[in-house]
């Protein structure tokens, strides 16, 4: 199975042997972040560093002005990573040791845009505001994201991209000194308070058929045990998570909610692959981190594995953990897989981070059996030397 590996741009900026050692995993390319959030990662081989801290969301190479006057919404460049185009400088590094670049582009989680601009944020039922997460059903949003789609995917040695957070941003997101974790939501809370309000999706909640004041009086209805700690509605199974919501605020007003959120992430996610196509090369592959569930929220956002598969080369899936886990997010795609079209299961092989790579072997080998066409390797720059030892033996043994 043809497999890639993800990196960031300081994995290989200022490190000579840094693209060999990737291309000695066996890997034929290599998912190389240009815009990315911010983060603080540890590189445990770097000749130079062991932490490199973004300071906020960035991209890793130099935008083009002209495209970008006069609009509200922007990236930013960054800082932290030596010279002006670092993932230019990454891309030719790997591409001369043969492993081929393609570029890996997050979308709708972006603190430093959201903070500045806080009305194209997600709201949530609460009135709070979501800095780290782009409302996708604005029109200052999705100009920016087909935007910077289109620019930070289509650079110069990339074979194709990565999609990531390609649709609705929620809750959920590893913030700095993090402390949510007191009143435990569980899916069904983290469901009921990723749901936006903001002027625009209510209106659509409206389009749909609910009175979007009566729909955010009902989540915060539901919401209140969360808060009491007492009966708390149990945690479902993985495909029963939006059912339980249904449960809690009524068929009607979740019908509507469900028919809004869906519309908006469809044409959101057709939006982003055309921008990139229109952009792009013939042969430009374009992949969404995606999960099976229509309601999914983050990084792998929810699709419908038949309308994903439509209009994008690909999917990347989450396939780390027991076989029913990994049967539950790639068998709903195999269906739909029309000649040529990308199943990727995306494999976490630091262990430090919750990952199996001594298990790699046998993990993709039953992806494999599912369907699975490609492997993804979370992530080659995160990874111990034992980690990336157990990597190597186990794609020479596929």
């Amino acid at each position: 199975m043809r497999a890639g590996a993800f990196l960031y741009p300081w994995d290989v900026v200022a490190d000579p042997a840094a693209a060999d050692r990737v291309a000695e995993l066996g890997v034929a390319q290599a998912t190389l972040a240009s815009a990315y959030h911010s983060t603080r990662a540890l590189t445990p081989r770097h000749r130079l560093h062991r932490i490199v801290t973004a300071r906020h969301s960035a991209v890793y190479y130099p935008p083009d002005e002209a495209r970008w006057a006069g609009r509200r919404l922007r990236p930013h460049r960054q800082s932290w990573v030596l010279g002006d185009d670092p993932f230019g400088e990454a891309a030719e590094r790997l591409a001369a040791a043969g492993v081929e670049p393609h570029s890996w582009v997050i979308l709708a989680h972006n603190s430093q845009v959201g903070g500045e601009h806080p009305q194209s944020t997600v709201v949530s039922a609460t009135g709070d505001r979501y800095p780290w997460a782009l409302c996708i059903a604005r029109p200052e949003v999705r100009e920016y994201a087909a935007t910077l789609a289109a620019e930070a995917a289509v650079r110069p040695g990339a074979a194709g991209v990565e999609l990531e957070s390609c649709g609705w941003y929620g809750l959920d997101h590893l913030h700095a000194h993090d402390k949510i974790g007191g009143a435990s939501l569980g899916p069904v809370g983290g469901q009921l308070m990723s749901l936006c309000f903001c002027g625009v999706c209510r209106d659509g909640y409206a389009e749909h058929g609910a009175d979007p004041m009566e729909l955010r009086e009902a989540v915060v209805r539901a919401l209140a045990p969360f808060w009491s700690g007492r009966d708390r509605p149990a945690p479902p199974v993985r495909d029963a998570e939006w059912a339980a919501v249904v449960e809690l605020v009524g068929e009607e007003l979740a019908a509507a909610a469900a028919g809004w959120r869906t519309a908006v992430a469809r044409a959101f996610q057709r939006e982003m692959v055309a921008a990139v196509r229109a952009a792009a090369p013939a042969g430009f592959r374009v992949l969404l981190h995606a999960e099976p569930d229509w309601f999914r929220l983050g990084a792998n956002v929810g699709v419908d594995p038949a309308d994903v598969l439509a209009h994008a080369d690909g999917v990347v899936v989450p396939a780390t953990g027991d076989d029913a886990a990994r049967s539950a997010t790639l068998g709903p795609f195999v269906p739909h897989l029309g000649p040529g079209a990308t199943l990727a299961a995306n494999f976490q092989v630091v262990a430090g981070m919750g990952g199996r790579p001594h298990e790699l072997a046998a993990d993709a080998a039953h992806a494999a059996a599912l369907g699975a066409t490609e492997l993804r390797l979370y992530h080659a720059g995160l990874a111990t030397t034992d980690d990336l030892d157990a990597v190597r033996e186990a794609l020479a043994k596929l």
